[in-house]
């Protein structure tokens, strides 16, 4: 309705007709709902035992994942409350790769907790200076639960072991990937740190996931340009172009008159001779390969084929970039200005057939930063899965490895974290108590959603929990075959980096606190 105020007796018009504007209570039980229904959404993906959602979007197109990140993304949101938590996942996503889940259940159960205090009459602002307070204790606890032990291969696989787990993988699968993804981060290991950018995941159906494997370079989607062209080029020099290997022709259409055979023989003589120069040049500087961005003429390819040269054409721009990166080669776009200097080298560069599809290898380049991890599935939605869990696992690998800090995972991190938060409340004057004391309860949610996904009592397995971590000093929700028993998460190899727990508390105390806050929404057509 639109919004007026009396002046001099007349009404005067602020909003226009067609807005909508919801205040007080409405507003802030209006946002909570929908940052509450976003989060349970992805509730029952958490753990090992959670369940796969399905997306299908208008065209038809199927996504099968438990991915919290991607079902959010997928699925199509449009409540403004609610993209807020999409954001949170969005935001763990891009700084620790793992933990979307978490986040985002933390935060839905945040705004729940805050509905029942609003409900009591605590303020907003109240509620918003308990959650950053409880916020600063999380940290504590977690810093705290950090493990002394230094962070070595066997730990390393573990925690690429507890991130894929559930994701598409299990038992001697998940153990092997992880085996893959910690070398693969080890090839990238530099004095600066991890250059998580330079591994690369290519899938490819067919096999099972068990021959998944590590490139030593890169793998691109191409075929040679002519069948007799070799199959494997080793120790290769090779060249990258931007240019036509065919018969050039004027960007202006013009028509040329023949008056006799003679003069028709010439102009064929003068095609082939400028297409057999391209063959000689390219031959002349020594190219074992040669990639271009543009077509190549059957003719030159015919002719490159004879003298054991292999070709790729029609390479997109992404995939050039990444050939010249592995192989030190610089992209040239004109064949007369290609110098020595211009060519990258590799150790191995050949070609595979995988039913339909052609890939090539390139192998152990001169600028060799690069690894692939070559994933391989029965269907494309397993592979697609295998996909997002390796990413995940390599983000939270190179996370580990460079700081250098893990906690225990399966929910026992989560029950430290509110047993010292209730410790610390008491020692808060106020209601502010009441909202430092709500965060711990939210958080509890963690360990009760592992413990309902795996089919036990979340009510007993949480008292079950507190108190063997209390006794015990540490204590998660264990996971081995159907059996589900309460222990010690660093002896079953179930472990997280301490950066996706900052992470997740970080981002879902500041978008609860923030959805919170709001008590106006002002919508205009």
């Amino acid at each position: 309705m639109a919004q007026q105020r009396r002046m001099g007796g007349q009404p005067m018009f602020i909003l226009s007709e067609d807005s909508q504007r919801t205040q007080g209570r409405d507003a802030q039980s209006s946002n909570i709902m929908a940052g509450k229904a976003v989060a349970e959404s992805v509730r029952t993906t958490l753990g090992p035992r959670g369940m796969d959602k399905m997306l299908v979007d208008s065209g038809g197109d199927v996504v099968i994942t438990n991915d919290g990140a991607t079902i959010l993304n997928k699925m199509d949101i449009e409540h403004p409350a609610a993209q807020m938590i999409v954001e949170v996942a969005d935001s763990q996503e891009e700084e620790v790769g793992d933990g979307t889940t978490t986040a985002a259940v933390i935060a839905g159960n945040l705004l729940g907790e805050a509905e029942d205090l609003i409900e009591q009459d605590v303020h907003a602002t109240t509620i918003v200076e308990g959650y950053h307070e409880a916020a600063e204790i999380a940290l504590d606890a977690i810093a705290e639960a950090i493990n002394e032990a230094d962070v070595d291969d066997e730990i390393l696989s573990q925690v690429a072991e507890s991130s894929m787990t559930g994701k598409g993988t299990g038992g001697l699968t998940a153990k092997s990937l992880a085996e893959t993804v910690v070398e693969a981060i080890h090839h990238v290991e530099t004095d600066d740190g991890v250059a998580r950018d330079n591994v690369t995941v290519h899938t490819q159906i067919g096999a099972s996931s068990n021959a998944t494997e590590l490139v030593p370079g890169i793998v691109v989607d191409e075929e040679p340009a002519h069948e007799a062209m070799p199959a494997e080029v080793e120790d290769a020099s090779l060249a990258i172009l931007d240019v036509e290997l065919g018969v050039r022709t004027g960007d202006v259409d013009a028509e040329y008159a023949i008056d006799s055979i003679d003069q028709l023989n010439a102009a064929i003589d003068a095609e082939e001779g400028e297409l057999q120069g391209y063959a000689e040049t390219i031959v002349d500087s020594g190219a074992d390969v040669v990639f271009t961005t543009d077509d190549v003429d059957d003719r030159v390819a015919t002719a490159l084929a004879n003298e054991g040269v292999l070709v790729f054409e029609n390479l997109g721009d992404s995939d050039a970039r990444q050939v010249a990166s592995a192989t030190g080669a610089r992209r040239v776009g004109a064949l007369e200005d290609l110098e020595d200097e211009d060519f990258g080298s590799a150790d191995r560069i050949h070609t595979e057939t995988y039913g339909d599809d052609d890939l090539a290898f390139v192998e152990g380049g001169a600028a060799a930063e690069t690894v692939t991890v070559f994933v391989r599935g029965g269907t494309e939605h397993v592979v697609d899965e295998l996909e997002r869990a390796i990413e995940d696992a390599l983000d939270v690998v190179a996370t580990a490895l460079e700081s250098g800090e893990v906690v225990p995972g399966a929910g026992a991190t989560e029950i430290a974290i509110a047993d010292k938060i209730r410790q610390e409340a008491a020692g808060i004057e106020g209601r502010k108590q009441l909202a430092v004391t709500s965060f711990a309860d939210a958080i509890d949610v963690v360990p009760r959603t592992l413990a309902a996904n795996t089919g036990q009592d979340p009510i007993d397995a949480l008292v079950d929990l507190r108190a063997a971590n209390e006794s015990e000093g540490r204590a998660g929700l264990i996971t081995s075959g159907d059996e589900v028993t309460i222990d010690d998460p660093f002896e079953h190899g179930v472990v997280d980096p301490a950066d996706v727990k900052r992470e997740a508390i970080e981002s879902a105390t500041e978008a609860a606190t923030m959805i919170v806050r709001i008590d106006d929404v002002i919508a205009a057509e």
